[in-house]
């Protein structure tokens, strides 16, 4: 049973039992604290706590995880991977342990022609908490085998949140492989042989003191108990598909597969080699799927996880011998292999391969520049410390720094040569440059230290009152003061940046896509701030970021305050035009169209909402018309508070995640027609939005698709841009307007013609040198039969690289055998290949060797196997020379 399939039998199942299914969350964690979703409870979080009212008391997901803790571990065992998913259903104040364990005992034993698992209930095994006797009874009610129950203690079967709040014990199911992988006796005595794959928390306390996981305090009964489970996908799957580990499934092995194609070796022939295997199907699967959600390669937070998996899977395969790129062979077998579970991994698969394509072009640059650097060091070590070679920390924070090397790889690459790294005094040098950053930061945000605003908060002796809503001034009076590196002050002189806290604002604080309201506070005593942001940086607190450029401000001065209003009206109309293309859209696409978030702008907006795939073009057109129908309607837009369940019972849109008070705020557009939650401001009728232009539609994650559109006056004016740009392209290419599509996909396809017959020239003319080559090879008095020659334009390096394998295999293994050929690629860089026979191996001529020798004279670097390897740098006109010192080392050995 295919991975996919294992997972729809899942919420098949309990959707026919009454629980919503909501797709999996993104993997970009809300949780500032963490970097990416990593385990399936994270988005229900807000109901599990009570912080939210779920909108169905029965749910289940899933859910698409990330753990970075183990990257080093991966692919030294078959337990470790990075990316994984977990199957989950999930009650808040609903059904508890009872109905818990009867879904999962049905689930897993019922027969698969009957829509469950099928497992042998004679292999199934649980473990239970101490102390709950209830768990257990319920159990031998099912008809579960109370030889196969084992009991443990809170460590292993009490589950809290790590801190105060909710708590209770848990209940693991496991499966027994067999004596083929460990002893008999349960989970307790092997967990090689004993597997876990579902775990059911029941969540009944209240815990707090929480000091380990065996020392807490249990406070009480929960009002609402909740159950929260989990299963892992990928641990189901291999043993449902009968394969030794999560490796060997139908979604992660076709990349191995593929690996192994490109490297010539055999997974499951040798340990390091099959190491490196699993790297690369770990990261490949881990790296699609977390660009898929939006993430790109960057050198901080999720951007630098994301470009240590993508080099670590280029390193690895070039320690299986590859030099060539790999990812555009790897990612496409991932996307398929993946594609059945997440279908929309299609629509975004063009743009995250292609910057993946570009991380790994960037990074082999990066080798070829750093393995020279690092060579440097490592020969310096050797020659300065010949006991105990040891990189500087200085060398290895310049490669990390400058050239982009990770500190794991001059690791991995400094002990290959075996030469250790001073890492001690690397990651001082790192905590100097973080240590500025963080000096940077503060600057920018006027501040030392949060708990300034929470002292701030509670000196209040009420809360701030918003006026924005119906005010665009107010007399109001300065509460407190925060200065740029000095915290909360008295008074401050200009010029100086400042926050400013009032009594009560017009100013409108960025929240829920809205951009924060500018404009300006006068002083009666003189004092003129420009406010530039409002921000909201704890609950309740509205900041006004400021210049103030003239006078001395202190607290408890009476000020007046002003909104721009052309700015205030533009972000009006914008929101409103945001509600109504959310509407549009619904209406368009279905209800399962929900947004996901949105940002509001003067005069533009962007909307990203749920979808599966890219919205054809004829269905956009549609929105967008009927976006600006609703517009000529001029249908007036009335904000409401209510309670929120009379909200919800009236089906007002709200984000799903988004945590919202007992009392909401419901803009209603058209008596009706539209209906969100939301508290930004709004025009008085879609009328006064003008027009709307959607400029595109994209994919930013798994199942979220982006628009961007201008609104107003910016609609306007790029219409009549776009108007006369096409008149002038028309004009450029001789043709009407209506013309200039068709004449311009002629023109293109005469470029892609052109390319095609000037490679096959270069290929052409790499043939024609061959059989001179093998001759003048053969037919030489030398001891190593040498091939080389500087071929000029060779195009594209596969070109080069399957000439010099013709080449050596022409010349046979009779005697020993060098083939180099050096040129210019289609970037117009200087590139070499080498391959060797085992007879010249046998001598000491190692391609790996003789491509390092000559892409130094070529400025770079390069390297690879015995056998094979490549190279590069960026003076061309130095080929002649290197192929020359190359040809010097090989003569050495004769």
């Amino acid at each position: 049973m295919r991975t996919a399939e294992i997972a729809k039998r899942y919420l098949d199942y309990f959707a026919k039992n009454g629980h919503m299914v909501v797709p999996s969350a993104s993997l970009i964690s809300p949780n500032p604290t963490t970097l990416f979703t990593i385990a399936g409870m994270v988005p229900f979080i807000p109901y599990l706590l009570g912080e939210q009212t779920p909108p169905s008391r029965r749910m289940a997901s899933n859910q698409k995880c990330v753990r970075t803790l183990d990257i080093d571990e991966v692919g030294k065992t078959t337990r470790h991977g990075t990316f994984f998913q977990m199957v989950g259903n999930f009650s808040f104040g609903d059904y508890f342990k009872e109905e818990a364990i009867h879904y999962a005992w049905e689930l897993l034993t019922s027969p698969q022609d009957k829509g469950g698992y099928g497992f042998d209930p004679e292999k199934l095994w649980v473990t239970t908490y101490t102390d709950d006797d209830e768990a257990r009874a319920i159990w031998k009610n099912e008809g579960f085998d109370p030889e196969h129950m084992q009991v443990f203690g809170m460590e292993d079967n009490f589950w809290t949140t790590g801190g105060p709040g909710p708590g209770g014990p848990c209940s693991e199911i496991y499966v027994d492989r067999g004596p083929k992988y460990g002893r008999d006796g349960g989970p307790a005595a092997d967990e090689s042989r004993f597997i876990e794959i579902w775990d059911l928390v029941f969540e009944n306390y209240q815990v707090d003191n929480v000091k380990s996981k065996t020392d807490l305090h249990i406070a009480g009964e929960l009002d609402q108990k909740n159950i929260d489970t989990g299963a892992g996908l990928e641990r189901l799957a291999y043993l449902m598909q009968g394969k030794e580990n999560i490796y060997e499934t139908d979604e992660v092995y076709p990349v191995i597969e593929a690996a192994e194609k490109l490297s010539g070796v055999k997974y499951g022939d040798n340990n390091d080699a099959d190491v490196r295997f699993r790297v690369v199907a770990d990261h490949v699967r881990s790296a699609l799927m977390i660009m898929s959600d939006g993430v790109r390669p960057s050198n901080v937070g999720r951007g630098y996880v994301l470009r240590r998996l993508l080099r670590r899977t280029v390193r690895a395969m070039r320690m299986l011998g590859v030099q060539d790129p790999v990812l555009p062979t790897l990612f496409p077998v991932s996307k398929a292999a993946m594609e059945p579970s997440y279908p929309e991994l299609n629509d975004t698969f063009h743009e995250v391969s292609e910057a993946a394509y570009g991380e790994e072009d960037a990074f082999r640059r990066t080798l070829e520049k750093g393995t020279t650097i690092l060579d440097l060091a490592v020969e310096k070590a050797k020659k300065e410390h010949k006991d105990d070679p040891m990189v500087g920390g200085a060398d290895a924070f310049t490669l990390h720094d400058t050239y982009g090397f990770p500190i794991e790889l001059t690791l991995e690459m400094a002990a290959e040569q075996g030469v250790k790294v001073d890492e001690a005094k690397f990651r001082e040098l790192m905590s100097e440059q973080k240590g500025r950053a963080r000096a940077d930061a503060l600057k920018k945000r006027h501040n030392v230290d949060v708990s300034v605003y929470d002292d701030i908060k509670k000196s209040l002796e009420k809360p701030i009152d918003f006026l924005g809503y119906t005010d665009f001034s107010s007399r109001s009076n300065v509460l407190a003061i925060v200065e740029a590196g000095k915290g909360s002050v008295k008074s401050v002189t200009a010029p100086a940046n400042v926050e400013v806290i009032l009594d009560r604002t017009p100013f409108y604080a960025e929240r829920g896509g809205q951009i924060a309201d500018q404009g300006e506070i006068i002083s009666d005593d003189g004092a003129i701030l420009e406010v530039d942001d409002v921000q909201r940086p704890i609950k309740d607190l509205i900041v006004h970021s400021c210049r103030l450029t003239e006078g001395t401000l202190s607290v408890g001065s009476p000020v007046n305050t002003n909104i721009d209003q052309v700015r205030r009206a533009a972000l009006a109309r914008s929101h409103t035009a945001t509600h109504t293309l959310h509407k549009a859209l619904r209406e368009e696409l279905g209800p399962q169209a929900t947004q996901r978030g949105s940002v509001v702008d003067p005069d533009r907006l962007r909307f990203d909402f749920q979808w599966p795939k890219a919205v054809d073009k004829d269905a956009l057109s549609r929105v967008e018309a009927r976006v600006n129908e609703r517009i000529r309607d001029d249908l007036q837009v009335v904000p409401k508070e209510m309670p929120i369940d009379d909200a919800f019972k009236l089906g007002a849109m709200h984000l799903f995640g988004e945590k919202y008070g007992d009392v909401v705020r419901v803009v209603e557009i058209g008596d009706g027609w539209s209906r969100e939650l939301c508290g930004g401001t709004h025009a008085k009728s879609t009328g006064k939005i003008g027009m709307v232009t959607i400029l595109s539609e994209s994919s930013i994650g798994s199942g979220v698709r982006r628009i961007d559109a201008l609104c107003g006056e910016a609609a306007y004016e790029y219409g009549a841009r776009e108007h006369t740009l096409v008149a002038q392209l028309a004009d450029m290419v001789n043709a009407r307007p209506d013309e200039l599509a068709e004449r311009l996909e002629s023109l293109l396809n005469k470029m892609k013609d052109s390319d095609r017959k000037l490679a096959s020239v270069y290929e052409a003319q790499l043939n024609e040198a061959v059989p001179t080559l093998v001759d003048e090879a053969k037919n030489s008095n030398e001891k190593v039969k040498l091939a080389l020659k500087n071929v000029g334009n060779f195009g594209s390096f596969d070109a080069l690289r399957k000439t010099v394998l013709d080449i050596r295999a022409r010349l046979g293994e009779d005697a020993p055998v060098v083939v180099a050929l050096a040129g210019v690629n289609e970037d117009d860089r200087p590139m070499i290949a080498v391959a060797t026979n085992e007879a010249a191996r046998g001598l000491g001529a190692k391609a790996g060797d003789l491509v390092r020798t000559a892409s130094k004279v070529l400025g770079g670097g390069g390297g690879g196997k015995p056998d094979f390897a490549q190279g590069g740098g960026t003076d061309a006109s130095k080929i002649d020379e290197a192929l020359e010192a190359a040809k010097s080392e090989v003569a050495k050995l004769a």
